[in-house]
């Protein structure tokens, strides 16, 4: 299995042949390597519904014929746009045949934001997302706060990699997310969601030095990890 990191907070995960690509914001962000009209995915993961992790959602699905995976809500909304979609929520797990997802709570809000219209659709409850394949558990938290049950999802969850914000102001920051590293109790934790805009800048080496030595890795856009 490979994992890259894209900026902000888009993940790649390559496994059994297959490219999955979690919150795709590419176009308008900074941070990242990618062209969106050259990315090649058969899956696409959303934590929520936020235009900065939606991103171009449904111009890769439409390009690539490939299947978005998300809270029903967001789903839903996806679906009307002409994507094939697979619903999910909080709690629910699924088994597909590249591996299986199961979605975990977040505290954070979701909505598709239309600055033109001045509109905000509700896109449902947020969500973080653990991904099992060939062995491996991957938990991306998301946008979210610190919340206790993070100690229940490491409890129960054997986990290898997890993909932290650290990013403060919307989500947690580098303080309250090696907290959260701890309780998780991942193998390995990467910082995300951080730098992307002024207000969460952040450093994520600092943030890494927090943590306990050879726990925290810093990726820049376009590095991965092979697991």
């Amino acid at each position: 299995m490979k994992l890259s990191f894209h900026g902000h907070s888009v993940v790649m995960i390559e496994t059994n042949g297959t490219n999955i690509i979690i919150d795709p914001f590419i176009t308008g962000n900074g941070q990242s390597d990618l062209n969106a009209d050259h990315v090649k995915v058969d899956v696409i993961l959303l934590t929520h519904g936020h235009n900065d992790h939606v991103g171009d959602t449904v111009e890769l699905a439409k390009r690539n014929n490939a299947l978005v995976i998300a809270p029903f809500e967001l789903a839903t909304y996806l679906g009307w746009q002409g994507v094939t979609v697979h619903p999910m929520h909080i709690g629910g797990a699924h088994t597909f045949e590249f591996g299986r997802v199961k979605l975990t709570q977040a505290f954070h809000g979701s909505a598709m934001v239309n600055e033109d219209e001045k509109a905000i659709i509700y896109t449902g409850m947020p969500s973080g997302i653990l991904f099992s394949a060939e062995g491996k558990t991957i938990y991306h938290a998301g946008d979210t706060a610190l919340f206790s049950d993070m100690k229940l999802i490491g409890e129960l969850n054997d986990i290898d990699v997890a993909f932290l914000p650290i990013g403060d102001n919307f989500t947690m920051g580098p303080e309250d997310a090696s907290l959260a590293a701890k309780w998780v109790q991942a193998k390995q934790v990467i910082p995300v969601h951080y730098n992307t805009f002024p207000v969460i800048e952040q450093d994520g080496n600092q943030f890494v030095q927090q943590l306990p030595a050879g726990v925290g890795k810093v990726l820049a856009p376009g590095e991965a990890i092979e697991l």
